[in-house]
């Protein structure tokens, strides 16, 4: 019988902490997981199947119900850009917490934003991770004034996040055009797997 872990009303990273323990604890094969909003369907969604959990999904009154059910097979799956030893190898994590560069003018500091994310290509190969925060997840909609630079990003394999608190906070859950859904653990293991992280905004 499939374990149930009931999610809603709790926010990030709360359910993924929940199927976090739920897997460690009990290594269980099948899961049933109940959430209430799309970042946490997203986010609790892309964990189990991190860990080698085929996920389905249904939306009845707002509520989530997943199903889950683990491959006897199936190894754990590295975080995306981690290595086998479960480091990075040289790779730097961006954090954009803003969507306008420093302070003083939001005008500049909007132009600022836009050339440095248009500038990143220059790290080359070192470039892991760009994870979006707090306004920071405006530049992941559609009306991003560097939307296009953003998914040829993840088109090259740099993995392209959004808080999913923020977009709710914002509410922009529904206009996020590039990248992932991501969560407060997800960041928190990011910050320590990059051998550097840079903080904008």
């Amino acid at each position: 019988m499939a374990k149930t872990i009931n999610a809603c009303g709790l926010t990030c990273p709360a359910p993924v902490l929940l199927v976090k323990d739920a897997v460690e604890q009990t290594d269980s094969k099948e899961l049933t997981v109940l959430v209430d909003n799309p970042a946490s369907q997203e986010n609790v969604t892309r964990f189990l199947g991190s860990k080698g959990y085929a996920v389905t999904d249904s939306l009845d009154n707002g509520v989530y119900t997943l199903q889950a059910l683990r491959d006897k097979e199936a190894a754990d799956n590295p975080v995306a850009g981690e290595t086998v030893e479960g480091k990075a190898s040289n790779k730097i994590l961006v954090l954009i917490a803003s969507d306008t560069f420093g302070s003083g003018d939001d005008v500049l500091g909007a132009k600022l934003m836009v050339a440095y994310l248009k500038t990143l290509n220059e790290l080359g190969d070192d470039l892991w991770q760009i994870i979006f925060l707090n306004g920071g997840v405006k530049l992941t909609t559609g009306s991003s004034p560097v939307l296009e630079e953003l998914q040829g990003y993840e088109k090259s394999g740099v993995v392209v996040l959004a808080c999913g608190t923020c977009l709710e906070h914002f509410e922009l859950t529904a206009e996020k055009e590039v990248g992932g859904t991501t969560n407060m653990l997800d960041i928190v293991m990011a910050t320590q797997l990059a051998d550097k992280v840079i903080t904008i905004g």
